[in-house]
């Protein structure tokens, strides 16, 4: 099928090379992988969008790494996994849909560059220049970044890839998982100097300019650490850094591996499995290291966490019927009963915190709206107190 037509629509993918034993094992684990990379990412952007607190720089530029590993796993991982069912013969693909399989893939990768050299220009405003660090990483100035980051990346993928798709092509099978510009040009028989000599230098380029960036950025910072006798400028420091820098490596290993096995034909089965793993090994250590790292993001899931166990909690407590006599009509309360629960943290316990954190949960089937109280009273319309049921604070004991 190498030579079978020239300049064809329809290509065929090699993909992974699995045995009928172990292809169902390897789709299940890439799904639960891609499936947590989605969710993870997902979560990271809502949690980050609605709430305001989170409205930082800093997170807001880690916004643009999440959409980037979406996008560039959602676009390329469903086609792999597919394929993995599907005998090597009917792994077929449109030259289309290739090439934006192939765009998606560069995109991925420059843009996880260019992403990370505005987060490091971040950090270095953030610790170097502190008192400036307000005026300077304005949301104009973090809406230009993310503009640049994302318009640099694409100019240069739009370039290499336009210098491909010139060629001629009398081959039409791309031997790796999914399609990239490499795999592209082998396909043509004419020269590919000038491809060659771009993605050379794209490379270079992009290597030179992100490592440079990043070597300059922290050289810095550290000079600023050492000469500062602040503990906690340190600690900040090392706290955010070590979490960019962290992110900066899997990124930089992952890509460097794939580069250097393009080199060889000889490894192409390794090659294929550093090819995947370029893709979902940064995509789903991403929102960990950088959600387990950073306090802030930290703090809000450990909240989240506590207060879904606490909306279980009160959905399995036992419910109590109050009805109350006002002075204009009848009030009956449906309200759960606030006593303390063993299952809830033993935090919350010490800051005396019961259930009713959350709030009682109130049916009103007749009267005015229901607002918990202080004192866990609810005033009548005629400003006559309703005593209400209340549980004793340790001991988590109704009234007899």
């Amino acid at each position: 099928m190498e030579n079978s037509s020239y300049n064809s629509l329809t290509l065929q993918l090699e993909g992974l090379k699995v045995t009928k034993t172990s292809k169902y094992p390897v789709f299940i684990c890439l799904l639960i992988i891609y499936v947590f990379i989605f969710v993870a990412n997902v979560g990271i952007l809502l949690l980050i969008w609605t709430d305001r607190s989170l409205h930082q720089p800093m997170y807001l530029l880690f916004c643009n790494l999440s959409i980037n590993d979406i996008m560039g796993n959602s676009l390329l991982v469903p086609r792999v996994l597919s394929d993995i069912l599907r005998p090597p013969s009917e792994r077929l693909i449109s030259y289309y849909e290739c090439l934006m399989q192939a765009f998606t893939t560069h995109m991925f990768g420059t843009n996880a560059h260019t992403v990370l050299m505005i987060m490091a220009f971040d950090r270095y405003v953030a610790i170097c220049n502190p008192l400036r660090y307000a005026a300077i990483m304005t949301n104009k100035m973090v809406v230009k970044l993310t503009v640049s980051a994302w318009g640099v990346a694409f100019v240069l993928v739009a370039v290499l890839l336009s210098l491909t798709v010139r060629l001629n092509r009398c081959r039409t099978v791309i031997t790796n998982p999914y399609c990239d510009n490499p795999s592209l040009f082998k396909l043509s028989c004419e020269s590919s100097f000038i491809n060659n000599i771009y993605g050379l230098t794209f490379t270079v380029v992009l290597l030179s300019s992100s490592i440079g960036s990043i070597v300059l950025t922290y050289a810095k910072i550290t000079v600023v650490c050492v000469t500062s006798k602040s503990k906690s400028l340190n600690s900040k420091a090392l706290k955010t850094c070590s979490t960019h820098l962290c992110l900066y490596l899997i990124m930089l290993v992952s890509g460097m591996i794939l580069i250097t096995l393009h080199r060889f034909p000889d490894v192409s089965e390794y090659r294929k499995i550093a090819a995947l793993l370029f893709n979902v090994v940064p995509g789903s250590l991403n929102p960990v290291i950088y959600g387990l790292q950073s306090q802030e993001i930290h703090k809000k899931v450990s909240k989240l966490v506590i207060l879904s166990q606490l909306s279980f909690t009160i959905s399995t407590l036992p419910s109590r019927q109050a009805s109350h006599r006002n002075k204009d009509r009848d009030v009956l309360w449906e309200e759960k009963i606030c006593w303390s629960s063993p299952a809830l943290p033993l935090a919350l316990y010490e800051r005396r915190v019961a259930v009713c954190l959350i709030g009682v949960s109130v049916e009103k089937r007749a009267g005015a709206a229901f607002r918990p109280q202080r004192d866990w009273r609810k005033r009548g319309r005629r400003g006559a107190e309703v005593p209400l049921y209340r549980p004793n604070d340790l001991t988590g004991q109704g009234p007899g």
